[in-house]
């Protein structure tokens, strides 16, 4: 089967649309009233790594749901007006996201480059996440 466009192709499209941040810039964010850090993952990898404290998690599948105010599922903060960082693993999911988000009207949007991977492996702090019980 041969695909009319791969995921190298859209990667490399979204990452000419979007503003990609480094870890380190990204930390300086952290704890700013003007950004919210955005964790894309599966609610599964947050109880298995944890989260960038204070994170607002928006699973990918439910982003352009809960970006869009005519949604049922439409949710608050995404028309808060602040800066947007989305992350995920290893980046790939949040230049996606990021370049949605852009799409749909959300102007201050950004993403971490590498992901979750690259904020743990460059000391950044991370919350643990407990599994809801019941």
């Amino acid at each position: 089967m041969q695909l009319k466009v791969g995921y190298k192709a859209l990667l490399e499209q979204a990452l000419a649309e979007v503003e990609t941040v480094p870890v380190e810039q990204a930390k300086g964010y952290l704890g700013h009233p003007n950004y919210v850090f955005v964790d894309l993952r599966d609610i599964r990898e947050l109880w298995r790594e944890g989260k960038i404290p204070g994170a607002f998690h928006a699973p990918r599948g439910m982003l352009e749901f809960w970006i869009d105010p005519e949604s049922p599922y439409h949710k608050p903060i995404f028309a808060s007006g602040k800066k947007f960082v989305f992350y995920c693993a290893g980046g790939w999911r949040s230049a996606l996201a990021a370049q949605t988000a852009q799409r749909m009207g959300l102007e201050a949007v950004c993403h971490i480059e590498g992901g979750f991977k690259a904020w743990v492996e460059a000391g950044g702090p991370v919350e643990r996440v407990e599994a809801k019980q019941g």
